[in-house]
């Protein structure tokens, strides 16, 4: 096997490992929208990393981070629905981003590969980089997995039992912006909600507990990113692409099992 193809399924098991649980976070509740915003928002990280001449990643970690925050706080608010709120910032910061990469097109951007990602690129640095961070953040879910629980069952009964739900909820939307952030480099901004949201959503119907969900859910985004590098190695298709695919064939797989 080539090495770019050892390098490229390593960095998809390791986002694909912490896609599973914190994608069944965002399943039950009801997140996917919110991981579009953070999604869109990195292309933004982009260009302030362009702009700034600063490592890029980093640029798009920390914009995610920034945005997660804010999100926080508007909810919080309340001065607008959630959606509404989300639907406004995920469509503007994509409209920024792409205009500005636009006006910055003497840095000879791939725009392609942020938009969809480019995995066959990653090399040993992103390997690391995406071990690293996966593995922070399920340590994070694994020390603080009963509090989420608690918050997204009942976030009333979670406060009554003393639990600080702001802060786990905002510790949540940190994660999640990690994990997007580092992401990107596998399947690109448009599609980085796929990943997370699909192998969940397959998983809820084939499992009966929480935490059964969330490794299934992982197993099954292994299972999604070594078809969809299959795919593109013998079929010359994008990587991304190819991987959300694999994931949305296994999703439909999952429906043929009647639920109990």
């Amino acid at each position: 096997m080539p090495e770019f193809m050892i390098t490229a399924a390593l960095a998809g098991l390791g986002v694909a490992a912490v896609a599973g649980p914190l994608g069944s976070f965002a399943v039950w509740r009801r997140m996917a929208y919110f991981g579009d915003t953070l999604a869109h928002s990195a292309l933004l990280g982009v260009v302030f990393g362009l702009l700034l001449d600063i490592n890029l990643s980093l640029a798009v970690t920390l914009g995610c981070l920034i945005l997660a925050v804010i999100l926080v706080v508007l909810q919080k608010s309340r001065q607008l629905a959630t959606d509404t709120l989300l639907g406004i910032l995920s469509h503007s910061t994509l409209a920024l981003g792409l205009v500005c990469m636009g006006l910055l097109a003497n840095n000879r951007v791939d725009l392609m590969a942020y938009l969809f990602g480019d995995l066959l690129m990653a090399d040993w640095t992103d390997v690391g980089v995406i071990a690293l961070v996966a593995g922070l953040v399920l340590v994070l879910l694994a020390r603080f997995w009963r509090s989420l629980l608690s918050i997204t069952v009942h976030e009333e009964l979670a406060r009554v039992e003393g639990i600080n739900v702001e802060a786990i909820r905002l510790l949540l939307m940190l994660c999640m912006a990690l994990v997007i952030a580092i992401a990107m480099k596998v399947v690109g901004v448009l599609l980085i909600t796929a990943l997370l949201i699909i192998p969940a959503a397959s998983a809820r119907r084939l499992t009966r507990t929480p935490e059964a969900m969330a490794i299934v859910a992982s197993g099954l985004g292994a299972v999604a990113v070594f078809s969809g590098l299959a795919i593109s190695f013998f079929a010359d298709t994008p990587a991304g692409p190819s991987i959300v695919l694999s994931a949305g064939l296994i999703f439909g797989v999952s429906l043929m099992k009647r639920q109990a």
